[in-house]
């Protein structure tokens, strides 16, 4: 791995990253009612965005954890080894703790969050089984009728082909939110550091302080 660019990352930056993007929430006047963090790299980036979202007045949003481990599988496809990549849902959202502040996520401005967008494989199960979770729930209680809103916010975005898609609304509404656009790059992350002091010199130098 000696040939492959690291890029390290602050918390200064995820921070202002974070500030950057609360703040383009607001003046759309899309403040969330919930913010799902996928559970690894999302936990962090959703704390910190939920500081820059308060708002006078107004209660804290609740943060709800979801995980989700990405699996390679090998098998067979025309004949041609290959490997795929299966999500599997290692934890899911407390509708006990959520009945606190509301009956259901049914026409709730819905904020997930995560580290990085790199296959999207992840991104795609979540928000698919999120949008089936509300499906059902209208569906129980029929309120068909009733919009909910989904958004994605990701640090950051890696420049390279997706394995999985995002929904259309959602990619063309500007609800798809990214801190930066970055090269297909090993992403170093300062919760991932054994040594935040080198960690921190390495990002000043190349400018991600």
């Amino acid at each position: 791995m000696s040939d492959v660019q690291k890029i390290y990352i602050s918390y200064n930056n995820i921070h202002k990253l974070c500030q950057k993007i609360a703040n383009e929430i607001l003046e759309r006047n899309e403040r969330p009612d919930i913010i799902i963090g996928i559970s690894g790299g999302g936990l962090i980036p959703a704390r910190i965005i939920r500081t820059f979202l308060k708002q006078q007045g107004q209660k804290n949003i609740p943060i709800q954890a979801i995980g989700l481990s990405l699996y390679e599988d090998m098998g067979l496809e025309d004949g041609v080894e290959k490997i795929g990549k299966e999500v599997i849902r290692t934890q899911w959202l407390d509708f006990g703790a959520l009945s606190e502040h509301f009956d259901s996520l049914i026409g709730k401005k819905i904020l997930i969050v995560d580290e990085v967008d790199d296959t999207r494989t992840t991104l795609h199960y979540a928000i698919s089984e999120l949008q089936k979770e509300v499906k059902e729930q209208q569906v129980k209680l029929n309120r068909l009728d009733e919009e909910t809103a989904f958004s994605i916010f990701v640090l950051h975005n890696k420049d390279k082909p997706k394995r999985a898609e995002l929904p259309k609304d959602l990619m063309e509404s500007g609800h798809y939110l990214v801190g930066e656009t970055v090269p297909d790059e090993w992403l170093c992350y300062p919760w991932e550091a054994d040594d935040i002091e080198e960690h921190t010199r390495l990002a000043k130098l190349q400018g991600n302080d």
